[in-house]
C-alpha cells in the first residue's frame, strides 16, 4: 500500500461546546512528529489526541489545528457571576465620586473576564467530539495520501522498468564487448617487438575480463528490482524499505560505471543513476 505523506483534510461536526473543527497538514518527515494546536478548553486531551493520531499514521510531520467555535445567539445556559459583578459595581460607585462624568455601559460590564459564566462541559463527551472529528480528518487524510501514493507507485513502476530494460541491454552486450576487449589486446601484443611468451594473451584477456566483469552487478539490480516490486505490492508503510532499495541501487550502478570499458555501458550507468535518483526523490514523500 503506497501512501504519500503530503497531504491535507479537515473535518466538522457539532459538539457539546459549539463546533469543532480539525485541519490536518503533513509533509515528509523521517519520522512521525505531531504538532497539535488546540483551543485553551481541549488542551487537557492533546495526550489522546496524539495516541489517535499515531494508529493511524506511522511517518510525517502532521499540523493539527482544532477549533471550538461556540454557537451565536445560544444564550442557553448563561449565568452571570453575581460576586464578580457586585465587587465592580463597588469599583465604579468609587470611582464615579472621582470622576464624575464617567459613564459605564451595562454591555462593558458584562466583557469582563468572569461576569458571564458558561455552564462546564461534560469533559467526556467533548473529548468524545473531539476524537470523532479527528478520526473523520483522519480518515480523509488517508484517502487523499492513498490517491496520491497510487500516482507515486505507478511512477516508481515505469522506473523499474527503465532499469530493467537497461540491465537487460547491457547483458547483452557483454559477448560483443568481451569479444572487442580480447581483439584490442591482440592488436597491443602484436605490436611489441618481442614474441609473447605462450598463454601471455589468455592471462591478460582474463585479468581484464575479470576487472571489467559486471555480471555480479547486474544479477544484483535484477534481484532490487524484484524486491522494490514486491515491497510495492505490501499492504503496510513501505517507505523506509523503498528507501535502503534506493542505496542498494545506486551503489551497484556506480559500480557498473566504475567497471565500464564500453561507450554503451557509460552511458547505461549514467541513464541508471537518472532513473534511480528520480526514484529517490519520489521514495521520500512515501509513508
Amino acid at each position: 500500500m503506497i501512501r504519500s505523506m503530503t497531504a491535507y483534510a479537515s473535518a466538522e461536526r457539532a459538539g457539546p461546546s459549539g463546533t469543532l473543527t480539525c485541519e490536518l497538514r503533513t509533509v515528509n518527515h523521517r519520522y512521525l512528529e505531531i504538532s497539535p494546536r488546540l483551543p485553551e478548553d481541549l488542551r487537557s486531551f492533546e495526550s489522546a489526541l496524539r495516541e489517535r493520531i499515531a494508529t493511524k499514521l506511522s511517518r510525517g510531520k502532521v499540523d493539527v489545528t482544532v477549533r471550538l467555535r461556540s454557537e451565536q445567539g445560544n444564550a442557553e445556559g448563561l449565568r452571570i457571576n453575581g460576586s464578580v459583578l457586585s465587587r465592580l459595581s463597588e469599583l465604579a460607585l468609587d470611582l464615579e465620586q472621582r470622576f464624575p462624568r464617567m459613564n459605564i455601559e451595562f454591555t462593558e460590564l458584562l466583557r469582563f473576564p468572569g461576569v458571564l459564566q458558561q455552564p462546564e462541559a461534560d469533559a467526556d463527551a467533548l473529548q468524545a467530539a473531539l476524537l470523532d472529528v479527528v478520526d473523520r480528518a483522519l480518515d480523509a487524510l488517508s484517502d487523499t495520501r492513498g490517491r496520491e501514493g497510487e500516482k507515486l507507485g505507478e511512477i516508481l513502476r515505469e522506473r523499474l522498468d527503465g532499469i530493467e530494460k537497461i540491465v537487460g541491454d547491457v547483458r547483452g552486450w557483454l559477448p560483443e564487448i568481451r569479444t572487442a576487449l580480447r581483439a584490442r589486446l591482440e592488436t597491443r601484443l602484436a605490436d611489441v617487438r618481442q614474441p609473447a611468451e605462450p598463454g601471455r594473451l589468455e592471462q591478460e584477456l582474463v585479468l581484464q575480463i575479470t576487472r571489467i566483469d559486471v555480471d555480479e552487478e547486474l544479477d544484483r539490480l535484477k534481484t532490487h528490482i524484484s524486491e522494490a516490486r514486491r515491497v510495492l505490492a505490501l499492504k503496510e508503510p513501505v517507505g523506509r524499505r523503498l528507501d535502503f532499495l534506493m542505496q542498494e541501487f545506486n551503489r551497484e550502478a556506480n559500480t557498473l560505471g566504475s567497471k565500464s570499458v564500453d561507450s554503451r555501458t557509460t552511458n547505461a550507468a549514467v541513464e541508471l543513476k537518472v532513473l534511480i535518483e528520480q526514484m529517490r526523490e519520489q521514495v521520500q514523500n512515501i509513508e
